[in-house]
């Protein structure tokens, strides 16, 4: 039997695969991998599970994830229940809304697909495999023609609706924070958004671009030691640290002027301005910045292929096609800059380099004068420092 603790009660992993342990629930993933601890229990109820999800509840290390609805329904071949196997963490499927009614904290025993309370049989699901998950993924890959035809459908309606936005700027709304002339760089929490940020810093200190969040990649700027200027999205996953940070709040409402978003900066005391549009909070985003006057747009997480928008449970991604050329060639993508170049210098290399750095220092000192007269003196000194020491210690 293994044990670790999670901060509360300890969780068990008997030698029979058996879970022990106490459970964090929540409906909404990002929410939950904000207090998600290792050896939580984690309960969801997340069809279609994402990558962007899964990375982070993996990062949380949870001893099993609990998922009421499908991890994968069949739509298209999403990434997120292969990375939580690949961390070797237990997913149990489709359990149904009822593992949803359990209580923060409660102790729960997860027994191959079986959720029990109390000895009672809580829920009974899919426990995913390598060979469930190969079978899903075969499925899965098969609809992505009906999404593309959707897809498809939804650009000509997007067009139709915000012929206006597009092609004339109509409906961009006036803001303080100054684009003319300026680079614009959007952060979303997407695909590796935190390793692109990090190798962007110089670019950063270099051309001090104007800063845009995204929703909570206004936090992924925070966390990146840097200081977002403007803030844009519907305000449903940004920290109320970032909206009182002093950037420039933008609401994205819907067409019809409802802003779900405006209540909560409101609350804060937090100036804002609204911005309707049907499409996404990053569509707006680089919308803004191209009308305003930014020389350079550069986008760091944000989303453009099917299977990314599939991943956002996004209805269509037309709105980010036309936008891409409205922006055009203003628009460089910096989403995968850290994977473009990895050293491949391995730590074992780099020790065997300072150690011949060192030979070769030494050999250099050794075989001139001046360096033989160093390591003489050297000498003298640590014999003296040495006889010191035991003088000190052998008269006390």
């Amino acid at each position: 039997m293994r044990l670790f603790s999670a901060g509360r009660r300890p969780t068990e992993v008997a030698d029979d695969g058996t879970i022990t342990g106490a459970v964090q629930v929540d409906p909404r993933t990002k929410d939950l991998t904000k207090r998600l601890r290792p050896g939580d229990i984690a309960v969801i109820d997340h069809a279609d599970l994402d990558r962007v999800a899964a990375e982070a509840l993996a990062a949380c290390a949870p001893a099993a994830v609990l998922n009421a609805a499908k991890s994968t329904t069949g739509r298209y071949p999403n990434l997120g229940p292969g990375i939580l196997l690949d961390a070797g963490i237990p997913l149990i499927d489709d359990l149904g809304g009822t593992v949803m009614d359990l209580k923060n904290g409660q102790s729960v025993r997860i027994d191959g697909a079986e959720v029990y309370s109390d000895q009672e049989l809580v829920a009974a699901g899919v426990l995913q495999d390598r060979d469930s998950l190969a079978a899903n993924m075969a499925e899965a890959r098969a609809g992505l023609s009906v999404q593309l035809e959707a897809f498809a459908a939804n650009t000509m309606d997007y067009l139709n609706r915000e012929r206006d936005l597009l092609l004339d700027g109509v409906g961009i709304p006036v803001v303080r924070t100054e684009f003319e002339g300026r680079h614009a760089l959007i952060v979303v929490r997407g695909y590796h958004y935190k390793e692109d940020l990090a190798m962007l810093r110089p670019y950063v200190r270099e051309y001090h671009p104007v800063i845009i969040g995204v929703d909570g990649g206004a936090d992924a700027v925070l966390e990146a030691g840097l200081t977002p200027d403007m803030i844009v999205g519907d305000m449903d996953s940004v920290s109320d640290r970032a909206l009182t940070s002093g950037a420039e709040i933008v609401v994205h409402a819907y067409r019809d002027g409802r802003a779900p978003g405006k209540q909560r900066v409101e609350d804060l005391g937090v100036e804002h301005v609204i911005f309707p549009a049907a499409g996404t909070s990053e569509d707006i985003a680089m919308l803004l910045a191209d009308e305003r006057g930014a020389e350079l747009v550069v986008a760091v997480g944000t989303h453009a292929t099917l299977i990314e928008f599939l991943d956002k449970g996004r209805a269509g991604m037309s709105s980010t096609f036309l936008t891409r050329l409205r922006v055009g060639s203003k628009l460089v993508d910096a989403k995968g800059v850290s994977r473009l170049y990895r050293t491949r210098i391995s730590t074992w290399q780099l020790f065997l380099l300072a150690v011949a750095g060192l030979v070769a220092l030494l050999v250099a000192i050794i075989s001139t004068t001046a360096g033989q007269t160093f390591l003489g003196l050297s000498g003298a000194w640590w014999d003296d420092l040495w006889n010191f020491i035991k003088h000190l210690f052998g008269s006390s």
